[in-house]
């Protein structure tokens, strides 16, 4: 739904290139440009090579990172080494640990949360929300009751650094945000459709291994809230959170859009990891592309900054405008909404 938003452009920027500074903060550390590459890999050595590789790359850029799932490590130690090097090698950018909800409902609590955190000297923790890939698994927990919210709420607070409720390409509606708000959640990471679809890759999984639930996985595939209206719906239903726009975002452009539209943050998988399996290097140059492409849409609807971006003039028509006035949302709210964010 990125095609539906539309920036304006300003014939008369009002600055010059050289003076617009993409620059921001993020858990407490500054970064060069609102960007994390998004955590999706760990647990056996060529996985740990690519966090390598991930590292590497965004210590040089000044981005942030996160890993991927670390049960995997809680559970077998000899895999730890393969999340452990990402701190060793970036020092100085945002981490973020990385475990799955469903884990909080079978025995997980805060000692396993704040060992994921430690084992990779994590500024915040992320826990991902799959309810559509794990009911298509063989293997998966399809169990998300609201009892999670109970024990979401204890770890908030007995945990020393933030918790980021991460969906996985489904992105998250106002409702699931609002409940998740009341019990302290503040930081989201919306990873909505438009991505890779995780019910998609259960689909070719399973049909590979004979499973039957892939006629069913091929129903659902381009189920979910896209990116675009998951960061108005999760900005309208928690004004004051954090928020990570994720989930198909490409190139900077489409990352100036999710931050004109209320992201804080943008988070991107897919295209880095397709860079990193080149190596650091071109990973390191498709950052500097995305980061070049953010301050031309910056410069060319006149913003300064980060926060003048949260405040460019937005046209939002097609399946998005229908979406979010279908869902109640009005638009002229949601500008006085998304600005005072900023």
């Amino acid at each position: 739904m990125f095609d539906d938003v539309d920036l304006v452009h300003q014939a008369l920027p009002g600055l010059s290139f050289e003076e617009i500074d993409i620059s921001t903060n993020f858990l407490g550390k500054k970064i060069s440009a609102p960007i994390v590459i998004s955590g999706m890999t760990g647990g056996t050595e060529e996985l740990g090579r690519l966090n390598s590789i991930i590292a590497t790359a965004a210590e040089k850029t000044g981005i942030a990172m996160g890993v991927g799932s670390q049960r995997v490590a809680l559970e077998r130690s000899e895999t730890r080494e393969s999340f452990a090097v990402v701190r060793r090698i970036a020092r100085d950018i945002p981490v973020i640990a990385n475990i799955g909800a469903p884990q909080l409902l079978r025995g997980y609590g805060v000692r396993e949360l704040e060992e994921a955190i430690s084992m990779v000297e994590a500024d915040a923790i992320a826990v991902h929300f799959n309810p559509a890939q794990e009911v298509f698994q063989p293997e998966g927990e399809p169990d998300y009751s609201d009892r999670l919210l109970t024990v979401l709420s204890e770890v908030i607070k007995s945990l020393g650094v933030p918790v980021i409720v991460k969906e996985t390409g489904t992105g998250l509606a106002m409702e699931t945000v609002s409940k998740l708000r009341r019990v302290g959640v503040t930081h989201f990471d919306v990873q909505g459709a438009g991505g890779t679809s995780w019910v998609a890759v259960e689909m070719f999984r399973g049909r590979r291994r004979g499973n039957w639930k892939w006629r069913s996985a091929d129903v659902f595939k381009g189920w979910g809230v896209p990116t675009a209206a998951s960061i108005i719906e999760t900005r309208f239903a928690a004004p004051d959170s954090f928020i990570i726009g994720s989930g198909g975002i490409r190139n900077g452009l489409d990352g100036a859009k999710a931050l004109a539209l209320g992201a804080d943050l943008v988070g991107m998988a897919l295209p880095a990891m397709r860079a990193a399996v080149k190596g650091a290097e071109a990973l390191g140059e498709f950052v500097e592309d995305f980061k070049f492409q953010l301050k031309v849409a910056s410069f060319l609807v006149g913003a300064k900054d980060v926060r003048d971006i949260k405040k460019t003039p937005l046209v939002i028509s097609g399946k998005l405008r229908d979406w979010v006035t279908s869902r109640g949302l009005d638009l002229s709210v949601y500008t006085k909404v998304r600005a005072g964010r900023a």
